[in-house]
């Protein structure tokens, strides 16, 4: 067995919610395992974690919180990220907002027209935009499913692990859907390329 995997490791799980916060204490108490951690909060405010994380995971975060890991695994130079989003809201409502000014401009923004689709559409664009952003920062990224459609229909698994490598052409192909849809105000609170 090499040496880095007898080393000992600490898990850490970020719940904003205080009565499963304090649940996963009670269980990590009651079977012993003191390398777990729970803290309450928020995934941004989460000052308690270590400075750098080897792995962060983010499994069915609603909304925004799964970028709000991504952006944590990036602040703490994580070697390997798995998220499955769940329900993502922000895209789709900034694509309801520029719907009839997409409309006018093209046929793209059928893709959109309807509100089940504008759903639909903005999840898919979300976790197509996450890929890109994570390959602009130095990840390389595989999807598949996470489980049976049975189990879930939230079942995206992205996996990213750190190459060093921050690809440009993730970045540029990544500005042009921006551009394309009308996104760029989202993504520069979500996922912030610079210039």
């Amino acid at each position: 067995m090499s040496a880095g995997l007898r080393r000992a490791g600490h898990v850490y799980a970020i719940e904003r919610r205080a009565e499963l916060a304090q649940g996963a204490r009670a269980l990590a108490a009651r079977l012993g395992w003191a390398r777990m951690h729970c803290i309450e909060g928020e995934v941004g405010e989460a000052a308690a974690l270590p400075e750098k994380l080897d792995v962060v995971c983010a499994l069915h975060a609603c909304d925004s919180a799964t970028d709000e890991a991504i952006a944590l695994a990036l602040a703490r130079h994580a070697q390997a990220i798995a998220l499955v989003p769940c329900c993502q809201a922000e895209v789709a409502a900034q694509l309801r907002l520029g719907k009839a000014q997409a409309l006018a401009a093209g046929a793209l923004a059928e893709l959109w027209r309807h509100p089940l689709h504008t759903r639909e559409f903005g999840s898919h664009l979300t976790n197509v935009l996450r890929c890109l952003y994570l390959q602009a920062c130095g990840y390389t990224v595989t999807t598949t499913e996470f489980t049976g459609w049975e189990h879930s229909l939230k079942n995206e698994l992205i996996c990213a692990r750190w190459c060093g490598h921050k690809s440009r052409s993730a970045a540029q192909r990544m500005r042009a859907l921006l551009e394309m849809c009308g996104l760029q105000e989202v993504a520069a609170r979500r996922w912030p390329l610079g210039a």
